[in-house]
């Protein structure tokens, strides 16, 4: 069982599934991060979660997070997904490079 997975079910998630790279959103430029929305698929519906990626010291630091919100359609969990990445960003900026799971 991989982190995502074990983090999905500690917030309810079950047995859902991360869209495939194929399904992910593109990648946007937020003040010196990229954020990529991933959408978990559960059901009929869609979970809030993505990647945040910048570079530091060098060093591509990467941190996933996962959300409760639910979306009816891939599209709308793709833009919910951005905008909670953003005010992840805006909230803990580099912080969120200092421990495991947002």
């Amino acid at each position: 069982m991989g982190l995502g997975e074990i983090v999905g079910k500690l917030f309810g998630g079950g047995g859902g599934e991360k869209a495939p790279a194929s399904e992910a959103g593109e990648p946007v430029e937020h003040e010196g991060y990229t954020i990529v929305p991933e959408p978990i698929r559960e059901g009929g519906q869609y979970r809030t979660a993505g990647l945040i990626r910048r570079e530091l010291d060098g060093e591509m630091r990467q941190v996933r997070f996962i959300r409760a919100d639910n979306n009816a359609d891939r599209q709308g969990a793709m833009d919910h997904s951005v905008r909670k990445g953003m005010q992840i960003i805006a909230e803990q900026g580099t912080r969120m490079f200092e421990r495991e799971n947002v």
